[in-house]
């Protein structure tokens, strides 16, 4: 029972976290509504950047980081030898909050939160392919694909092999999760950052 334990309360502790959608929040609270019936409906910063509200979006991009990162640093504080348990936890409750009926974001920025949680290195890696990406192509999923799959690739690079499973799943649900955008940008129609969507 003492080894289950704090993986249970790790995963809570990321899941509790994780499952925050501050999108939503900071829209409603700077008066623009519901996130949910704007746009893509997604409750990620990009979709806050469509608010016209460039600032929100920084914001909202910034704290859905965060929370993924400081899931793992509470969880090296107080359950040492957990943190992949609370990353997963942030990382599942970002995309899947029980507050809003498991509908939430796609998951971009609170990976980016967890691999710099997880090992510092593997988040610069990920933080550079994802603007890297977004200021050559423009294209907000495009670069958070990209950045996606650099993930695992860093893990393996930096000696990190008993992360790999995790950010491989992590990834390939990063993948599902844009599913549609995928579909969009074989087509060309993939909106560009800062345009409306059609």
């Amino acid at each position: 029972m003492d080894l289950i334990t704090p993986i249970i309360f790790s995963l809570l502790l990321g899941y509790g976290l994780g499952s925050i959608p501050f999108g939503l929040i900071l829209t409603k609270a700077a008066g623009g509504g519901d996130l949910r019936t704007i746009g893509s409906g997604n409750i990620g910063a990009t979709n806050v950047l469509r608010t016209g509200k460039k600032w929100l979006a920084a914001l909202t991009l910034l704290l859905d980081l965060v929370k993924g990162l400081v899931a793992v640093w509470l969880a090296a504080y107080f359950f040492p030898g957990c943190e992949a348990i609370a990353a997963a936890g942030a990382f599942f409750g970002h995309l899947y909050p029980v507050w809003l009926r498991f509908e939430g974001g796609k998951g971009v920025a609170t990976y980016a939160g967890i691999m710099f949680g997880l090992f510092w290195q593997g988040g610069v890696v990920y933080a550079v392919a994802w603007l890297g990406a977004l200021l050559l192509f423009r294209v907000s999923s495009l670069s958070g694909l990209i950045a996606a799959i650099c993930a695992p690739v860093a893990a393996f690079y930096f000696e990190r092999g008993e992360l790999v499973p995790l950010l491989i799943a992590c990834s390939l649900i990063v993948f599902w999760k844009h599913r549609e955008n995928i579909e969009r940008l074989l087509n060309g129609t993939e909106p560009r950052v800062g345009s409306k969507p059609k």
